[in-house]
């Protein structure tokens, strides 16, 4: 069989808050999708923030690692393009093209993609007027192809601002009916925002499954590997930008060559690092030195788990606010660097959610510089164990498990609580309220 082609389906602050998850989102093509290869139930972001997470699902790196502690578009960056999987891929006789959103450089062109049908992208505002991400992922998938390809298909969806709920054509986006994500209050106003959520996700689907049917129609089904998942959690309040589940739990469906068929669902711990070194692994392809995730191939054609531990950080997103985490099956471990007592509110996008609970008087409420939870008895992460006197052997354990991975990842944390923005870029000032707020721009 000649060398598989590697499609990536990604979306915008999606979570698992769709339909094959079992939320009321319907996404019926992504259902289609996750019948048809694997779902799994326990895959998590590398970093609950936008370019971090890409860095780290397009290299198969820590984000820290490849370089990327903040967002590209406020002048952060990977280290070295060769470590992307275009540098690799096209070493290795791939043509490799982009359709949507990329955010690892702040030039597009540093990555080196043979064809960009499309950069379209919210952060960019010089982008609008480009092609719908589907329709020129469309486009490349309808030309002839005599080498393999690598397409990155990025969607802006399900990004803010979300297009308004319509439930007159929609009845699922009635927002008389919607819920909120966890752990967010139950009111009309996050009722009304979770219904636009819906909103978006139903285009999100929509041009998920245009993209699936272009690959069916043009034979391409059987020798392509698809990887559709989401870059992080949730744009709410208490979501992307935690290192809690709400932050980095992402949904992840695989469908291909290489075991990855047959409506399974897999329930061990995976990472977006992971996916990288997969598709090495299924093209054949030596997996170089620098990755750092773990192929998937064991566990889906025999079962044997690759890890028992997820890892996640966030460094810059508006502001800085540095953390870590490390998460078992059964306990999350989260530790801040800033020594801050209250919440960094630059770094919670402006929305409904955010305006009701500030309104609640969220600003007063603790913020904690260590964290453990029993994701047994707590799923929501509500109850801080981590001075209860029986958890002792299990914090150590834990705390344990995160200062081996930052030693052996070099961690810039390891030796220092601040991490030095690049020069040129933007940050926003920590004791700030939003991130619309006009950013310094660091010397």
């Amino acid at each position: 069989m000649s060398r598989p082609n590697i499609i990536y389906l990604h979306s915008h602050n999606t979570g698992t808050f769709i339909q094959p998850y079992g939320h009321a989102v319907p996404t019926p093509n992504m259902q289609q999708l996750a019948e048809q290869g694997i779902t799994f139930r326990k895959a998590f972001a590398a970093a609950p923030t936008c370019s971090p997470s890409r860095a780290s699902f397009l290299s198969g790196m820590y984000a820290h690692s490849a370089g990327m502690l903040g967002l590209a578009h406020r002048g952060f960056s990977m280290n070295d393009p060769k470590q992307h999987i275009v540098g690799v891929l096209k070493a290795n006789g791939y043509v490799t093209a982009l359709s949507g959103v990329e955010h690892t450089f702040p030039a597009l062109t540093s990555v080196g993609y043979d064809h960009v049908a499309s950069s379209l992208d919210t952060n960019y505002t010089e982008t609008e007027g480009q092609p719908d991400e589907a329709d020129g992922a469309i486009a490349f998938l309808n030309q002839t192809h005599d080498k393999p390809f690598f397409l990155s298909v990025g969607l802006n969806e399900t990004h803010r601002p979300f297009p308004k709920a319509d439930p007159d054509r929609y009845p699922a986006e009635d927002p008389r009916y919607a819920v909120p994500p966890s752990p967010l209050p139950d009111t009309p106003e996050t009722r009304a925002d979770a219904a636009d959520f819906k909103a978006a996700a139903r285009i999100m689907d929509e041009k998920f499954g245009r993209v699936l049917e272009a690959v069916d129609r043009n034979g391409m089904a059987d020798n392509t590997l698809i990887f559709c998942f989401a870059d992080h959690g949730l744009q709410f309040p208490r979501n992307m930008c935690n290192l809690t589940d709400h932050g980095s739990h992402v949904y992840c469906f695989a469908r291909g060559p290489g075991g990855f068929s047959g409506g399974r669902v897999i329930d061990d711990l995976i990472s977006l690092v992971d996916l990288v070194p997969t598709a090495y692994d299924v093209a054949g392809i030596d997996c170089p030195d620098f990755v750092q995730g773990r192929s998937l191939r064991p566990l889906v054609e025999s079962g044997t788990s690759v890890r028992d531990e997820i890892f996640c950080e966030v460094n810059y997103h508006a502001a800085y606010e540095p953390m870590r985490s490390v998460r078992t099956k059964r306990y999350n471990y989260i530790r801040r660097y800033d020594g801050r007592d209250r919440h960094v509110l630059p770094n919670m996008d402006d929305t409904p959610t955010k305006s009701y609970i500030l309104e609640q008087d969220w600003e007063s409420y603790p913020r904690e510089p260590e964290m453990l939870f029993d994701l047994t008895f707590d799923p929501h992460e509500a109850h801080n164990i981590v001075d209860r006197p029986d958890a002792g052997a299990i914090l150590e354990d834990m705390r344990s498990r995160l200062d081996r991975w930052m030693r052996e990842t070099g961690d810039p944390l390891t030796d220092s609580p601040h991490v030095a923005a690049p020069s040129g870029s933007k940050v926003n000032n920590v004791d700030g309220l939003s991130p619309r707020e006009e950013p310094e721009t660091v010397e």
